[in-house]
């Protein structure tokens, strides 16, 4: 029986190399996701580690928690605390850290790095042992900077450049002093690094005379955990506290791992889809061989061999073909990780050099997975091949199902569906991130009920291509017919392609109508013409807004200023706004009150507001991050949104509270509207700064729809390998169909069909069978679209559902597209085959 398996393996190579080609593309997939992911894993911890070569302990200022009405402001790291540090025993010299953000522009005035990997510090010393440098000398002043080799690179600069650089606001022009390298996982990542002197440094981040951060180097003999306890020791510990280099390096390679473990969940989710497209072909394939090798099987049983032989002679073709598909799957998954490094560094996103991680569990996985998968979907068509008598030796093994299995199944499917249908119902209905798991287990259940009710969907659908398969006449008449006359096998083709379509109409759906939603939320919620922020988020110096509102044309400005408060215990973040002027730069719907701010008036949005109990006229006292309270009064509810929201009070109010203010937006208002000339006027106004952003309303919304079609063109191309193994099934069913209508096929030839006719024929029938998968899958999509939306809705107010019609039409003449392709090589071997043979044929 093992022989006869093998040789029955060899004697199908066409049709195995389609499953074969199924599996190893899921399997690709897999094993490219855990190469790639490991790889980058891999060579960000090796970098990080190699950024702790110089700290065997760091000090850090241990975060303060508020108590009662007061804010307790994390504490600064001393001079004094630097020198009693670099004294302990044990230490042989201890180096003070500072860092904030800094923007640096290339030769062409633009930003360099991806705003938040834009990074700046200080560098200690003469010659700091963490920043080798390769060119140049060390900066000293305010006019003087150090950059890392991989942006002088990436922007042609050398030593004795000037460049444009911005912490929070003014643009400064020093001169490049030196040029060295980094370790810093921020500039492997496509970040940068600017360095100044330590004075300049702390003078630019605002911690004159203070560190972020003390790292010790031990001494020879001394263990970091010695050097730690005698820190702990010598060091306050309720204000600061240490960690050992190898536990900060541990702790950073962890975190890198959490944060790839995302990323490789992500890739298994598609590649899964993939390998679920796949069993699906798989099936068909091993129902088709078993129905060739009907005689042979029954001659078998009739010679002795069990039914536990049949089947097991059937497993272990599968088993060959898995470990096949496995080993091919697995180098060409090498080949994707390798491709997927590289394509990174291509856009830009530059990552750690580093070997290829090949692990063995990625070995073991490809081939359990190509095994495991294969062998499953082999065993029912393996288990039907065992019951088939010897004396049915000249039937085929497609009997008709039974009444009662039919009933079994359509009912079993019809509970399934209802299931779903009733469960993404109930869920639509539920609050936020409550709602999800019950919508996933709802979309799961309808799936699989829409599945195994497709054949029962098969027979009305495909009927109402009826009168448009008339125009091709017998051809078009017989397709119809032969498209419904296997419907379980018709059913698991069009599933295939079903599954794909589903997801991505659905994901179609809801980025198209969340797009939407975000661009009425933004023309609903701001009445001004342009919004001002830092490129990385962080906050604006409160020079901007004041050189904004001297800028010719501008009308009226305010800065949204975020501070932190304590009311009744609980910390609440204030924005505080140009009273006079945020009535004219937003347009907020008031529920209750005026929206008027200034003095003790302030304005309150509807979470806030019912969070406190509080309605138009409720006072309450506020006690700022200086320690002074103020009592307060509520002028106005209004609705707040993803945008605005929070308690807004007059800057003139709450600014002499802060200590250090910035904003994170500053709202503009200008007498000429949005325009091209104006936007140029108002950078210009800044000094051509690369770290500001300012953005118009369109500006923001083509940023947002830039995300979602980045994401959902990522989405599609992975989307697209479950597209390819479903032609690949379309394909192997057209195929089965062909082989089991050997004589029709002959006969119809005998009467006079042409070779044309019988092309079309095929082609038709390929094609109902792909648009009825598109068809359900477009649906489905749709549905789950709808009820994403409905989830999504109870959080976005101008949530609204859009239809992507254009869209949606691309998809299902992307649905025609693949039954017209699958369809090519066995519409041309039907009208190749020999009459006279195909009529003798068995």
């Amino acid at each position: 029986m093992f022989r006869t398996a093998l040789r029955n393996v060899l004697a199908h190579k066409a049709r195995l190399l389609m499953t074969v080609l199924a599996v190893m593309l899921g399997v690709a997939f897999v094993s490219g996701t855990l190469v790639f992911t490991n790889t980058i894993s891999d060579a960000y911890q090796n970098s990080s580690a190699k950024g702790f070569d110089q700290v065997d302990v760091a000090v850090t200022p241990k975060s303060q928690e508020d108590e009662g009405n007061t804010i307790n402001k994390t504490p600064e790291l001393t001079q004094a605390q630097l020198d009693t540090a670099a004294k302990v025993p044990g230490a042989a010299s201890a180096i003070g850290v500072v860092s904030g953000f800094t923007a640096m522009a290339d030769k062409d005035g633009k930003l360099i790095g991806g705003g938040f990997q834009s990074q700046g510090g200080n560098y200690w010393g003469a010659k700091d042992p963490r920043y080798p440098l390769t060119s140049g000398t060390a900066p000293h002043g305010a006019d003087q900077v150090a950059v890392d080799s991989e942006t002088a690179k990436r922007a042609g600069y050398k030593v004795g450049d000037t460049i444009r650089i911005s912490v929070d606001g003014p643009v400064l022009t020093p001169e490049i002093t030196g040029i060295f390298t980094t370790d810093d996982g921020n500039v492997a990542a496509g970040g940068s690094l600017a360095l100044y002197d330590t004075a300049t440094a702390q003078k630019l981040f605002g911690k004159t005379g203070t560190y972020d951060e003390i790292d010790v180097k031990a001494a020879s003999g001394t263990s970091q955990a010695a050097l730690k306890s005698a820190l702990d020791k010598a060091l306050p510990t309720k204000l600061v506290e240490t960690e050992t280099g190898g536990k900060l390096a541990d702790d950073q390679a962890e975190m890198i791992a959490s944060s790839m473990s995302g990323l490789k969940q992500g890739l298994l989710v598609f590649a899964g889809i993939a390998l679920f497209v796949g069993t699906f072909i798989i099936a068909n394939t091993f129902t088709m061989l078993v129905a060739q090798r009907t005689k042979e099987l029954a001659l078998l049983r009739a010679v002795g061999a069990s039914r536990r032989q049949v089947t097991r002679s059937v497993l272990i073709e599968a088993f060959v073909v898995g470990v096949v598909a496995g080993v091919t799957g697995l180098v060409a998954g090498i080949g994707i990780g390798a491709g997927l490094r590289s394509l990174m560094n291509t856009l830009g996103a530059t990552v750690p050099d580093g070997p290829l991680v090949i692990s063995p569990g990625t070995i073991v996985a490809a081939l359990a997975v190509g095994v495991v998968i294969t062998m499953l979907a082999a065993w029912l068509p393996g288990r039907r091949a065992a019951k088939i008598p010897p004396v049915a030796a000249m039937s085929s093994v497609h009997a008709k199902a039974t009444t009662k299995s039919l009933v079994l199944r359509n009912t079993l499917g019809a509970l399934f569906s209802a299931a779903g249908v009733a469960t993404v119902l109930a869920a639509t209905a539920m609050d936020g991130s409550d709602g999800q798991a019950p919508m996933g287990l709802g979309a799961v259940l309808l799936i699989i009920g829409v599945f195994i009710l497709t054949p029962l969907l098969s027979r009305p659908l495909i009927a109402a291509t009826a009168p448009v398969l008339r125009i091709f006449g017998i051809s078009g008449k017989l397709a119809r017919q032969n498209s419904v006359r296997n419907p379980r096998r018709t059913a698991a083709t069009a599933s295939a392609l079903m599954i794909g379509l589903t997801l991505i109409t659905g994901m179609t759906v809801v980025a198209g109508s969340l797009q939407k939603s975000i661009d009425k939320m933004a023309s609903a919620a701001i009445s001004a013409d342009y919004i001002v922020s830092m490129a990385n988020g962080n906050e604006l110096s409160t020079d901007v807004d004041k050189r904004l509102d001297s800028t010719a044309g501008v009308t009226s400005t305010s800065p949204l200023r975020n501070a932190p408060s304590r009311i009744d215990g609980t910390t609440e973040y204030l924005t505080g706004v140009n009273g006079s002027a945020i009535g004219e730069l937003t347009d907020l719907k008031v529920d209750s009150g005026s929206f008027k701010v200034g003095g003790d008036q302030v304005v309150v949005d509807d979470d806030t507001a019912k969070s406190y109990g509080w309605k138009a006229g409720s006072d309450f006292t506020v006690h700022y991050e200086d320690g002074k309270a103020q009592q307060l009064t509520v002028a106005g509810v209004y609705q707040g949104n993803e945008l605005i929201r929070g308690i807004m009070l007059d800057n003139k109010v709450l600014t002499p509270h802060l200590t250090d203010p910035g904003d994170m937006q500053v709202l503009v208002k200008t007498a000429d509207g949005a325009s091209g000339a104006t936007k140029d006027k108002l950078e210009k106004a800044l000094g051509t700064n690369p770290a500001i952003k300012v953005q118009s309303k369109q500006d923001l919304s083509d940023d947002i729809a830039q995300i979602f079609t980045l994401m959902l063109n990522m989405l599609y191309g992975l989307l697209a390998m479950a597209v390819i193994v479903a032609v690949l099934g379309v394909i192997n069913t057209l195929a089965m169909s062909v082989f089991e209508r050997s004589q029709e096929i002959g006969m119809l030839r005998a009467i006079g069909l042409d070779r044309k006719a019988i092309k079309r024929m095929v082609r038709l029938e390929s094609l109902v069978i792909s648009l009825f998968g598109g068809v359900l899958g477009i649906g489905l999509g749709v549905f789950f679209g709808w009820a994403a939306g409905e989830l999504l809705g109870a959080k976005m107010p101008t949530y609204e559902l859009v239809l992507p019609w254009a869209r949606m039409a691309i998809f299902l003449l992307l649905a025609a597209t693949v039954g017209i392709l699958a369809a090519l090589w066995p519409a041309r071997r039907a009208a190749k085959m020999n009459m006279l043979a195909a009529i003798k044929s068995e």
